[in-house]
């Protein structure tokens, strides 16, 4: 679903470079026009279901890049359940993941099948970064997840969800997910380079109903560069440019996890070009790892996969991961 946008066309772009067939679903021809004509098209819309479930037949695993996920992600997984699919999603926005996750748990296992949203830039990878430490740790006193971008230029959807979404932001605080506000906040977090010190202001992604799914962890943070953040705000930033035949933009980014637990501190970092088009290895890799695996139900990304294999395969090239080994915290500037 939504292969004829910006990080859909992407998610076919990795695909057909792994060999594997792609089946385009989209509301009407015209966006699916221009795609790789190794790529079969089928029109259907997220509000007709019976097109929509004829549309996903024989169809093992869903991609859903149609945003807003608020507005698509439920007919699109009851479709996907419908046609014995497998279901993935790269929703950044937290009540469509915690939505997914709560609602359609028993549904997956009764049709046999494995749902996950969230596998994208946003979401899914600080979950599996966040799991390494976990893996590592065990039970976590203390999370921050920080984000660089040296700028944002928005996508059309992005600008859409931006504006649907309304729902109130949480964060992990006592174990529990809790209302942003009661935690607004801005300092400065010292990242490698190129980037180095920032500064940064409180805003969680999908990454907290999936950490809080499946890890045990008393607090997290996610914070943004604001420089990032002032540029996503600004109704004329432009969207992003090509700089290369394969459709990325020279935008950067570095996502920092810091975590502590019994007086041990691990940083893990993962850094890469272009957030849109980084979801497509993610998201595919999932697709790929997802049939191989027998559990059902709704899992976050770190709950189903090998958050280490699963980030280290895609390293070097995709993405490069950076995975340190713990120290004693006391050893560590706090960075403030």
């Amino acid at each position: 679903m939504g292969a004829g946008g910006h990080t859909g066309r992407f998610v076919v772009a990795e695909l057909l470079r792994r060999d594997l067939s792609v089946v385009a679903v989209g509301r009407s021809a015209q966006p699916l026009a221009s795609l790789d004509p190794r790529v079969e098209r089928r029109e259907a819309d997220v509000w007709d279901p019976a097109r929509l479930t004829e549309a996903l037949a024989g169809v093992p695993v869903v991609i859903n890049c149609a945003g807003p996920f608020l507005d698509t992600a439920d007919a699109v997984v009851r479709a996907t359940l419908r046609a014995g699919a497998h279901y993935l999603d790269v929703t950044a926005e937290q009540a469509s993941a915690a939505a997914t996750l709560a609602e359609f748990d028993a549904p997956a296992r009764a049709a046999g099948v494995r749902v996950v949203p969230g596998m994208g830039f946003f979401g899914g990878l600080a979950d599996l970064i966040v799991t390494i430490a976990a893996d590592q740790l065990g039970p976590l006193e203390d999370v921050e997840i920080a984000i660089a971008l040296d700028s944002w230029h928005p996508t059309a959807g992005t600008r859409a969800t931006g504006r649907r979404n309304t729902v109130r932001r949480q964060i992990i605080r006592g174990a529990c997910l809790v209302p942003v506000e009661a935690e607004r906040g801005r300092r400065r977090i010292v990242f490698g380079p190129p980037f180095e010190v920032q500064p940064v202001t409180v805003v969680p992604f999908s990454e907290m109903p999936l950490i809080h799914r499946h890890i045990e962890v008393d607090q997290v943070t996610t914070w943004l560069a604001d420089r990032a953040l002032a540029d996503v705000l600004d109704e004329a930033t432009p969207a992003p440019v090509a700089a290369d035949d394969s459709g990325r933009s020279c935008q950067q980014f570095q996502v920092q996890v810091r975590a502590q637990s019994g007086g041990w501190t691990q940083m893990i970092r993962v850094e890469g070009r272009d957030i849109y088009a980084v979801t497509a290895p993610l998201v595919v890799e999932a697709a790929v790892r997802i049939l191989d695996d027998d559990r059902v139900g709704a899992f976050a990304p770190g709950e189903l996969f090998d958050a280490r294999a699963f980030l280290t395969s895609l390293s070097p090239d995709a993405l490069q991961l950076e995975v340190m080994e713990p120290r004693p915290a006391a050893e560590l500037d706090d960075a403030r």
